[in-house]
């Protein structure tokens, strides 16, 4: 794995809206889109296993780092849109998404035509809405407020991100041990750093972009493109079930689950994933390897 030099680009999205991103690597285009408190940059070490045989590009999503604010009326056709305006500026036809970001990915291989081949890395797709939705006042408020702590607390419940063992911690214990958690990443983190405390408010738009796409299954079935559906067997439970009922209606789907990853395995490792490796990032990064590269 090679040391990845970054160079900095933007491009227009469709409603005017600048989306930053890092490139890096030589060969065909590669689009890797991050996911929830995540930017651009959390991606690095993929970009790096990449980056021998593909140019990889890596995109802030909006309200992160290089790109602009997310606008009223953001939905998931906007976020289709800011992927399309890469793919189109690296003329790539291949995409990597992760979570929320991976769900993007999906969608933008059932209804662009650049895509042929994508991987997914735990995609966000869940059959019922309601519990996406039920959360999102009281998140709205917290952050209002400026209790960004208390409104992780409530995205990581509402989200189903919270280990069961978490959830018999009184909500102000667990309040005082996010914003704890907060202060410790800014104080290491680097004079530019997009911090946790700088990415909170941005999990609003993963709650709205999650519960517009649940139990739109079916709709996948449309999606010619070719797709490597990966999870880890220590990832999020409340996924799993989605990426059983993608593999069933994507007509051209390949599936794996990595024995011992978790749902942060494809990305650098530090800040809110704690428990990632750059192990287990090579992992998953010679499988996209390979399946970008099979004819």
């Amino acid at each position: 794995m090679r040391t990845a030099e970054l160079s900095q680009g933007a491009v227009e999205s469709r409603d005017g809206t600048e989306i930053g991103y890092w490139k890096t690597g030589q060969g065909p285009a590669v689009v890797v889109l991050h996911g929830s408190m995540e930017s651009a940059r959390s991606h690095t070490l993929l970009a790096e296993a990449l980056a021998d045989d593909f140019t990889v590009y890596l995109p802030d999503r909006r309200g992160r780092g290089l790109s602009g604010p997310h606008r009223p009326g953001h939905t998931v056709r906007t976020e289709v849109e800011d992927l399309e305006a890469v793919l189109t500026a690296a003329g790539a036809e291949l995409a990597f998404g992760v979570s929320a970001g991976g769900a993007v990915v999906l969608e933008a291989a059932r209804t662009l035509p650049s895509p042929q081949k994508i991987a997914v890395y735990e995609p966000a797709i869940v059959d019922n809405p309601t519990p996406h939705r039920e959360w999102l006042a009281r998140f709205d408020r917290e952050v209002a407020e400026g209790n960004l702590a208390g409104a992780m607390v409530t995205s990581m419940y509402g989200l189903q991100l919270a280990p069961a063992f978490l959830k018999v911690i009184p909500r102000p214990l667990m309040t005082r041990i996010t914003e704890k958690m907060l202060v410790k990443d800014e104080r290491q983190a680097g004079a530019n750093a997009i911090t946790m405390r700088k990415l909170a408010p941005t999990i609003h738009y993963e709650g709205t972009l999650i519960a517009e796409l649940a139990g739109t299954f079916e709709d996948f079935r449309a999606v010619s493109a070719d797709v490597l559906l990966m999870g880890g067997s220590k990832g999020l439970p409340a996924l799993k079930p989605g990426r059983d009922t993608l593999e069933q209606v994507l007509p051209h789907c390949r599936r794996i689950e990595f024995d011992g990853l978790d749902h942060g395995s494809s990305s650098d490792p530090g800040g809110i994933n704690p428990s990632g490796s750059a192990k287990a990032v090579e992992r998953v990064a010679s499988e996209v390897k390979a399946f970008f590269t099979q004819s």
